[in-house]
């Protein structure tokens, strides 16, 4: 470690510099000095400096959504903050990153682009422009999604944002089902009558004796009437979770389906009848969404630029280990990189690192509250990405696309005789995340697990084998050998899940709310599954508490919690 010799100035650029006593000649010769920055030396001129007595430090623990936002946000709207971003993998964008494998990308758990939050979406715009123009696969194929006049053309730049048609089902009994269900013909003639029946029947008893809801199963039961549930959320649920809907919070179901059930898809259908358009619009039944050309990364890494070009500095490859509390406060954090373990002093820190690890590496924690964030759930994910010439699956739908292959940007699977949760067909997500999209399917298989289990522990072979032999059972490709290549993927807590200690979660977050000077931020940093835009949003919200000098926090906790948080278009 470097010792800071004097006042830290900072260069033109930002950058972090200690003051060495001045030369004899008063020129202005070049120093070369280090405040832990990146471990690397800078050598700058005395004639750039601006002093920086007065400017505060911001550390940020994750390049993902939230802290990259965080970092935006706080360098774009004022100039009396250092800004330090920590970021375990060389990766920028978190979950939300795009993986490029000899030029076809994967989106890891597929990120839709859509937000009842004006606010979001302005930002979205400054940052990638909305499409002018027809993507390949529109133009090639005679389809029509919304363009904006004077936007770039997709096929003549990288910095658009698409606007892509959203077809998401679910497979069960080797058919496809709309999800949401709907109650077209098709959905009736795929469930049968008699099973449609039921199924009507069940719901109306649902809404005429509705459960107490202590768990997930009562939230879905509420919705959907138990035949439903059975069919379409029950297996997928305990897929996912790796627990039955019963041992499961009610809240995870608030969050994420907030106003969907049979009701809503009721109402939704009656709007598209009457012509009439409801403001209010459940995210699950958005029919058009927002997508980079080249993945969710895409935005992430351009944001990354802007932090550096505006002085912040992101350090790649930097495990947060500590955070340093005295009297109540951080002071600083320590990381690891390079098997050298660095500590770095700051004034506020944003911290969008899994609770279970913030506390874990804070000193001076109650006995009580360790234990809670001690046994905060997750699961994790692995995916193989796939590339196969064809897909075998039938196009019945009567949308064109490249291939004939089915339209689905995802698809649930609810099959009980595979381990598969679900399976992107990156095509649909945008013509520019496969290398040669006129030959070749290239497809996302998700599946969910825990770290250390017998699925994460297999090896890369192990699990693209798995795969690829689910892939045959569920007719997706008729032979093994049809795979032309694979990669894996590993993303380690990447769902925070609702059971076990997360009942006291409350008690938590009260703690963590009497040091003035941390911020928890996003999806693992609150434990809450979070969509992208709502991890924003509690970045938005706590810069504006750092900027103005708010002491409450509870507008940060307060996104995604309430039913019609941000539901309604202003």
């Amino acid at each position: 470690m470097w010792v800071t010799a004097g006042p830290i100035l900072t260069d033109m650029t930002g950058k972090s510099f200690c003051e060495l006593p001045a030369s004899s000649n008063g020129g202005s010769e070049s120093v070369v000095c280090n405040v832990a920055m990146i471990n690397e030396l800078q050598t700058v001129s005395r004639d750039c400096f601006i002093c920086e007595n007065d400017m505060k430090k911001v550390l940020i623990i994750g390049a993902g959504p939230a802290g990259l936002t965080a970092a935006y946000e706080l360098l774009s709207n004022s100039e009396k903050y250092q800004v330090l971003v920590f970021e375990e993998s060389s990766c920028l964008g978190g979950i939300s990153k795009t993986v490029n494998y000899k030029g076809n990308r994967m989106d890891m758990g597929g990120h839709r682009f859509f937000s009842k939050s004006p606010e979001v979406n302005a930002w979205w715009e400054k940052i990638l422009p909305s499409q002018g123009a027809y993507p390949y696969d529109d133009k090639v194929l005679g389809r029509t999604s919304t363009v904006v006049p004077g936007g770039p053309d997709p096929e003549k730049t990288d910095r658009v944002m698409l606007r892509r048609n959203r077809i998401s089902r679910i497979f069960f009994n080797s058919r496809f089902f709309d999800y949401p269900i709907s109650l077209k013909f098709e959905t009736i003639r795929n469930m049968g009558l008699g099973t449609t029946i039921l199924a009507g029947i069940s719901y109306l008893k649902a809404v005429c004796h509705k459960r107490e809801e202590k768990s997930l199963e009562d939230f879905y039961i509420n919705r959907f009437g138990e035949k439903l549930y059975r069919m379409f959320f029950e297996k997928y649920t305990e897929n996912l979770w790796g627990r039955h809907p019963s041992e499961i919070s009610p809240e995870w179901g608030a969050q994420r389906v907030k106003g969907l059930s049979v009701k809503a898809v009721l109402k939704d259908i009656s709007g598209k009848i009457s012509g009439i358009n409801s403001s209010e619009v459940e995210t699950s039944l958005i029919r058009e969404f927002a997508y980079p050309k080249f993945g969710p990364g895409q935005l992430w890494e351009l944001i990354a630029a802007e932090v550096e070009k505006m002085g912040g500095v992101i350090i790649r490859n930097a495990r947060v280990v500590n955070i340093m509390k005295e009297n109540s406060s951080v002071t600083g954090i320590v990381y690891e990189k390079e098997d050298r373990m660095i500590t770095e002093s700051g004034d506020y820190v944003i911290s969008s690192m899994p609770l279970k690890d913030l506390v874990a590496g804070m000193n001076d924690v109650p006995a009580r509250y360790a234990r809670i964030a001690e046994g905060l759930p997750y699961r994790d994910y692995m995916t193989v990405g796939v590339l196969i010439p064809h897909l075998c699956l039938k196009n019945k739908t009567g949308i064109r696309t490249i291939g004939d292959i089915v339209p689905d940007n995802w698809v649930y699977v609810h099959e009980w005789n595979v381990k598969m949760g679900r399976f992107q067909i990156y095509n649909n997500w945008s013509p520019y995340m496969v290398s040669d999209i006129e030959h070749t399917v290239w497809l996302g298989l998700e599946y969910f697990c825990c770290e250390g289990d017998a699925m994460w522990s297999m090896n890369d072979d192990e699990f693209a084998r798995m795969a690829i032999r689910e892939m045959v059972v569920l007719g997706l490709i008729g032979r093994e050998d049809e795979v032309i290549d694979w990669h894996v993927e590993r993303v380690k807590k990447a769902y925070p899940a609702y059971f076990d200690t997360y009942a006291q979660i409350d008690e938590l977050r009260d703690y963590l709310n009497t040091i003035p000077n941390l911020f928890c931020v996003g999806r693992n940093g609150q434990h809450r599954y979070n969509n992208m835009d709502h991890s924003m949003s509690t970045s938005f919200e706590a810069v504006k508490n750092i900027l103005s000098g708010e002491s409450t926090k509870d507008n940060i906790w307060n996104v995604n919690t309430e039913n019609k948080y941000h539901e309604q278009q202003s």
